[in-house]
């Protein structure tokens, strides 16, 4: 059965996500289920909110007492990242700053990280990936033709916070993540499994037997070693405050020098031109519906606002987006040619080339019962 176009008429959410559907007035389940996932989060009582974060915050510093660091706070450069390191320390934490490079950060990354450490006058912590086996593990999945080549990127990023927190004895990871901003849930087929470490093995070893020996890998089972035997804690910051995307991004950069993407997760040279280019055009995907949506969900942007966010190309200006691609192709050994062999190619599921989501699944659904009894 074929459906015709449609847009939410609350969001922008619209049909190109396969399991979307409206109801008499219009309103997609994706609004739906947000509100009902997120309202006491977003919408909690002031006074609720203020006390669990105190609480919170009592706890941290009791389990760090001693300590060097008593959290440890992931930052890429971007808005929710920043905001979480500074309300950290606002709040009288002692944060570990750290940060992964895959090779990819932008100039503006690279700026915004630094002024903000310097500013707080906290520690960072990067951690390199040598490049030339970065650089085939993303080749391995652009063979595979897979979706989710950002899965690369996710999957060290959060192996590296649980390493970093291993290492100094930290048992508090405080995220960016956070309903506000990101709330709305991925449609399927979007993205993939972030713990799939299965995944990246299978793809390193059939498309070019990649040895991985910098890629900090995290999987299901590392996942639950550190979660339930070292008990790192890995918390949501940003929803225990107030959080307004726009109101952080003011005092960001009359404090800290800090300068804005024109979109999410566009600190990184790759993610820009991936959800800017590569989506769009292999596979038919424009994260901006989500990211825009979400926002007007929240509150924080009005839907007329969101639609002007969606005209034209995902990139400020055709310019921006050339210099993005010949950089691309230069970094990845790319001709023109190989670029659009690859944009031809239909995409494949993650799947077919082994996971352990099944696993995963598995651990939820076995946690739930356990919990629920």
């Amino acid at each position: 059965m074929t459906y015709s176009y449609q847009v939410c008429t609350h969001c922008v959410m619209d049909t190109t996500a396969s399991d979307i559907r409206f109801d008499m007035n219009g309103v997609c389940n994706y609004c739906s289920e947000f509100m009902t996932k997120s309202k006491d989060v977003i919408f909690q009582d002031p006074v609720a909110k203020r006390l669990e974060l105190n609480a919170f915050i009592k706890k941290v510093k009791a389990a760090g007492k001693g300590k060097r660091y008593d959290c440890v706070v992931g930052v890429s450069g971007g808005v929710d990242s920043s905001w979480v390191l500074v309300q950290a320390v606002k709040r009288g934490l002692r944060p570990l700053a750290v940060h992964m490079d895959n090779g990819w950060n932008s100039e503006l990354a690279q700026h915004n990280i630094a002024h903000l450490v310097q500013g707080l006058g906290v520690d960072l912590h990067t951690h390199v990936i040598e490049w030339g086996e970065y650089k085939k593990l993303m080749q391995a999945f652009f063979d595979a033709d897979v979706i989710d080549v950002e899965l690369l990127y996710d999957n060290a990023m959060l192996g590296v916070n649980y390493q970093q927190a291993i290492k100094h004895n930290i048992k508090y990871i405080l995220a960016g993540t956070n309903q506000a901003t990101e709330g709305m849930r991925m449609p399927p087929g979007w993205n993939w499994f972030k713990y799939d470490k299965k995944n990246i093995k299978a793809l390193a070893k059939n498309f070019g037997s990649i040895q991985i020996k910098t890629f900090p890998i995290i999987g299901t089972v590392d996942y639950l070693w550190y979660r339930l035997v070292s008990r790192v804690e890995w918390t949501s910051f940003l929803d225990m405050m107030p959080f307004n995307k726009f109101e952080a991004l003011k005092q960001l950069s009359s404090e800290y020098g800090y300068r804005p993407y024109p979109y999410k997760h566009y600190e990184s040279i790759f993610t820009r031109f991936y959800q800017g280019y590569i989506l769009p055009n292999k596979f038919g995907v424009d994260k901006r519906r989500l990211h825009l949506g979400t926002l007007v969900s929240a509150g924080q942007m009005t839907r007329e606002e969101a639609l002007e966010g969606l005209k034209g190309i995902a990139y400020l200006t055709e310019d921006e987006l050339e210099r993005d691609k010949q950089y691309f192709l230069k970094k990845m050994g790319w001709t023109p040619h190989d670029l659009e062999m690859y944009l031809r190619r239909d995409g494949k599921p993650h799947c077919m080339y082994g996971t352990e989501k099944p696993l995963w699944e598995l651990c939820e659904r076995s946690y739930l019962r356990l919990f629920r009894t």
